[in-house]
């Protein structure tokens, strides 16, 4: 299964017999797990449980917000509320008799009264509707997804082309390793001249250097960040719900950026070409986790 954004619309309509029809809509945005919400006609409780089996079948992640409403194509007209009508009437003639008033009450003045009329309202939605919305609302599904799914590849191929300028720089860190770790012995040699004398044992400052630069190499580093790489584009292959594991990953390449630029400041020469190369790293690692943020 390809990857999916978790952004996406889609509307269907439907036809439950020649009196009504009904419009369904879908809308998704990211969110951290799979966040459902209704706006459905009253007395739909049965409907709705049967909306969220199949929306957790269909959809792992996102804020999904499903709206149904109902539309009579044919209009039946209104119905009389007689109990209203009658009532209104009925106290009408009792105060024109109590007061001695000659007079009849207008039934137009009466029918505009609010609630005198009512327009014919959707019959309750029985099995029968429940089946005609639900094949809808698997139509409305697939759009959905396709919706994803193409917004998903947009997606993909901005993640790889990050990931590539990531692995470019990381790659360019590695041809200075080598120089940098010099600068370190020089400089460190340099510095502990200074403040034990010229009689310092060369041998012994060799040896204090190489410890210190050993504990300074960024080869660990540039070797797990590549393995987190390789990682990444093997998710992105698999396709399918895999947001959270690229967001991870992304996490750990940051970190091992971080300790990268740690392990090699302070120093000049090839060492800031390391320090913008590191943060190039950084900015496009940035980059590729807001689009992760709306993968499924």
């Amino acid at each position: 299964m390809p990857i999916r954004s978790m952004t996406g619309f889609a509307q269907v309509k439907g036809q439950i017999n020649g009196q009504l029809g009904f419009t369904l809509s879908l809308k998704s945005v990211n969110h951290r797990f799979l966040d459902l919400h209704f706006r459905l006609p009253s007395d739909s409780d049965a409907l709705e449980m049967k909306f969220r089996r199949l929306l957790k079948e269909r959809i792992a992640r996102g804020h999904i917000e499903l709206s149904l409403s109902m539309e009579r194509v044919a209009s039946e007209g209104f119905t009389l509320n007689r109990e209203m009508v009658s009532g209104y009437i009925q106290a009408f003639r009792s105060a024109s008799a109590e007061f001695g008033v000659s007079a009849d009450p207008d039934l137009n003045a009466i029918l505009r009264m609010p609630g005198a009329l009512d327009a014919a309202s959707p019959a309750a939605l029985d099995e029968a509707a429940h089946t005609h919305i639900l094949a809808r609302l698997e139509d409305a599904l697939q759009k959905l997804n396709q919706m994803r799914e193409e917004e998903g590849r947009g997606i993909d191929n901005e993640l790889r082309q990050r990931l590539a300028q990531v692995q470019q720089a990381s790659s360019g860190v590695a041809r200075h390793r080598q120089a940098i770790q010099q600068t370190y012995v020089d400089k460190l040699k340099s510095r502990m001249l200074e403040l034990i004398g010229s009689q310092a044992d060369p041998e012994r400052l060799l040896q204090e250097a190489a410890l210190l630069v050993d504990r300074s190499d960024i080869q660990e580093e540039l070797v797990r960040l590549d393995a987190h790489v390789n990682h990444f584009y093997s998710l992105l292959g698999e396709g399918g719900e895999v947001g959270k594991k690229l967001d991870f990953l992304l996490q750990e390449m940051n970190r091992e950026a971080n300790t990268l630029l740690s392990k090699t400041s302070g120093l000049a020469g090839d060492a800031l070409r390391i320090t913008e190369m590191g943060l190039s790293i950084k900015s496009e690692i940035e980059k590729a986790r807001e689009q992760v943020q709306n993968l499924e």
